[in-house]
């Protein structure tokens, strides 16, 4: 089961708003089973949205998700490029035209002619009810192609989708399931990762998938299958993650969404020990991301944010002579940050960082 999503807006374009829509969108599809395979970013042109929807339609996806560009303004114009599309005309729906009053009471505002035009609709759609705004949604089938179009505000995109679109998509395509497991590693770069599991890979059954997800010091590996009559693919992925765990298990700290803070923060607390951290360059930013998890207190007794040379003296103890032999950044100050701040919080661990954070930018000697 093929899908596709393009999204409409001149803002999504020139950056002055961030497509979170096509994240969500494509994470409840997949779930659904459906195997998004493109994304199309377009202008509010009448052009560009034909243009768009007459090359989606020659791949012949079985969904097609299209927001944005529903509003009552005369930039607006995806209804009527619609009607082009679909060979059809724009009919007032008297139970959107009902809602939309209804909503304008509850506010005290007066009904006028931009909130009537929202409840113009291609007369050959199924309207899609929007209880959280006044732009409908609309579904469209044409040569075995669902297109579904919403408006671009997400929580009103986000109600359509859960209330009439994913519960008939799922009625409608039930052959097949799409599955994620996510293994999250650390400590190796992307490309030794890689080499690593070359043969791993080679040996992957055909309906197993493996990606590589970097981010800043841990990369995630997706396992994806697809479920078929008989394949019993939870099974096959289970039987691969052992197989990764077996490969590089030094490697691995946690599946699916735990971070490292979490795995941390878990085992801290079921063996009552304790953690503290002093921070230069990174400014409490650990500290945020230990204090993060619920129920950090257990474990986690406090941090000092030494950023300038006085706090490390004064608070972490640190002698003037070690920083003026060997500079703020370096080996030998970061040990005694974290010997200073375990002995003021009495924890079991610490934790130090400091270094050339920027923006000035480092040098040779100390590099960023």
């Amino acid at each position: 089961m093929k899908a596709e999503i393009i999204t409409i807006g001149d803002e999504l374009l020139i950056g002055q708003t961030i497509d979170t829509n096509s994240a969500w969108i494509g994470a409840e599809l997949s779930s659904a089973g459906f195997d998004v395979a493109r994304r199309t970013s377009i202008h509010d042109r009448r052009e560009e949205i034909l243009n768009a929807l007459s090359e989606t339609a020659k791949r012949k996806p079985d969904v097609v998700i299209i927001t944005g560009g529903l509003g009552p303004t005369s930039d607006d114009i995806t209804k009527p490029t619609l009607c082009e599309f679909f060979n059809t005309k724009l009919v007032i729906n008297e139970t959107v035209l009902s809602m939309i009053g209804e909503m304008m009471r509850r506010r005290n505002f007066p009904m006028n002619e931009n909130n009537r035009k929202q409840a113009e609709v291609p007369e050959s759609c199924v309207v899609l009810t929007n209880a959280t705004g006044t732009a409908p949604g609309m579904w469209f089938e044409k040569d075995d192609t669902i297109f579904i179009s919403m408006p671009g505000v997400p929580g009103e995109m986000k109600y359509i989708m859960n209330e009439h679109v994913l519960p008939e998509i799922r009625k409608r395509f039930r052959s097949q399931t799409i599955i994620h497991k996510n293994i999250m590693t650390y400590g190796m770069p992307e490309a030794r990762l890689a080499e690593v599991l070359t043969r791993f890979e080679a040996e992957l059954p055909e309906s197993i998938r493996l990606a590589y997800l970097p981010s800043y010091g841990v990369i995630k590996l997706r396992l994806t299958g697809t479920s078929k009559p008989g394949n019993k693919i939870e099974k096959i992925i289970e039987e691969q993650t052992r197989k990764l765990y077996g490969i590089i298990p030094e490697l691995i700290y946690g599946e699916d969404e735990q971070t490292l803070e979490m795995v941390i923060g878990h085992l801290l607390k079921i063996n009552k020990l304790t953690l503290s951290t002093a921070e230069s360059c990174t400014g409490g930013y650990i500290a945020h991301r230990i204090t993060s998890v619920a129920g950090s207190s257990d474990y986690f007794t406090g941090s000092v944010i030494a950023y300038d040379n006085r706090i490390k003296t004064e608070i972490l103890g640190i002698s003037h002579d070690i920083l003026a032999s060997d500079g703020a950044v370096s080996e030998r100050v970061a040990k005694a940050m974290a010997e200073g701040v375990r002995r003021i919080f009495k924890s079991d661990f610490s934790v130090a960082t400091t270094g050339i954070a920027g923006p000035a930018g480092g040098s040779s000697e100390k590099p960023l």
